[in-house]
Formats: structure tokens, C-alpha cells, sequence
């Protein structure tokens, strides 16, 4: 396990158990979302987040964790291990939620530029319809993936688990 991609949906806790995956396999960790955000909530072009994952993605060790489903074939690709959160819609609106409430007004330190935790409703509707939209895709990508191996938490109880035998 040298590179590694962990996705799946947003407040699910892809972020919290990467910090505990770098530092057990002391590997390096890159937050999709601090490649793609600058301050208040602005994205950077396509072409810059394609260049900054690319000097990333040549690396030799890693972890990136974070979705952008458009990148995720290019990850799947250089990666030989994916960690695929696939929990219930409503357990990522309630993670989502928690956040926010938790960290209100802050930004966090997984993010590229300040971008403050706030009420997001039409992001909590993405959170709500990812794996509707997302799902079937996301589980095609990794069966073609034949040269990786794929864990599935289903749950965060699932993740507990893992990460107590880590």
C-alpha cells in the first residue's frame, strides 16, 4: 500500500481516516479539496488542478483523499489501493451537518485557501443525490481497476474496525 486513493461521500469521514492512514504508513497525504479550492469557496481552473494532481500523482508514495469524480479515472489509474466510503445518503448529510456546526465560521486545515464552514443548502442536496449520481459510476471505475485492491466501509462502524487493525 504505497498509493492510495480513499473516496466516497462527502461527511462520510474520507478526511479523518486518511490523517490516520498517512500516520500509520507514514505516507504523504493530499487533500483533493486543498488542490482545488482557493480562498472563499473559489476553484481553480481545470487546467491548474490537472497540473498540480499530476506533479502530485508522479510521486512514488501517497495518499489523496477526496472525490472530484473527474480525476478519479486518473487516480484509479496510477493508484494500487482505493478505500471506497460508500455510506448512506443521510449518514453523509448528518457528517456534513456536524461539520458545519462543529467548525462554523473556520475553515478547515484540508482545505487550499480559506473557506469558512457555513449553512449550504444546495450543497447538502449534492451531499443527498452523490450516491444516486455517483454510485454505479464510482463501483465501474474500481471493477476495471483490475490491478488495485478495494476496500468498501459501508459504515463508520465499518471503518472503526479497519482502522482499530491498522
Amino acid at each position: 500500500m504505497k498509493r492510495v486513493i480513499i473516496i466516497g461521500g462527502n461527511g462520510s469521514g474520507k478526511t479523518t481516516f486518511a490523517y490516520k492512514l498517512a500516520e500509520k504508513m507514514q505516507l504523504p497525504l493530499i487533500h483533493i479539496d486543498s488542490i482545488y479550492w482557493q480562498d472563499n469557496w473559489k476553484s481553480v481552473s481545470k487546467e491548474k488542478f490537472d497540473e498540480i494532481l499530476q506533479t502530485e500523482l508522479s510521486k512514488d508514495e501517497w495518499i489523496i483523499d477526496g472525490n472530484n469524480i473527474r480525476s478519479i479515472p486518473e487516480r484509479i489509474k496510477d493508484c494500487d489501493t482505493v478505500f471506497y466510503f460508500d455510506f448512506p445518503s443521510l449518514a453523509c448529510l448528518w457528517g456534513v451537518f456536524s461539520r458545519c456546526i462543529k467548525n462554523y465560521g473556520e475553515s478547515r486545515s484540508d482545505m487550499g485557501g480559506y473557506c469558512p464552514e457555513h449553512v449550504d443548502f444546495r450543497f447538502y442536496k449534492q451531499v443527498l443525490l452523490f450516491n444516486r449520481r455517483n454510485r454505479k459510476k464510482l463501483y465501474s471505475m474500481i471493477e476495471e481497476a483490475k490491478h488495485v485492491e478495494c476496500i468498501i466501509f459501508k459504515s463508520r462502524r465499518d471503518v472503526n474496525e479497519y482502522s482499530k487493525n491498522l
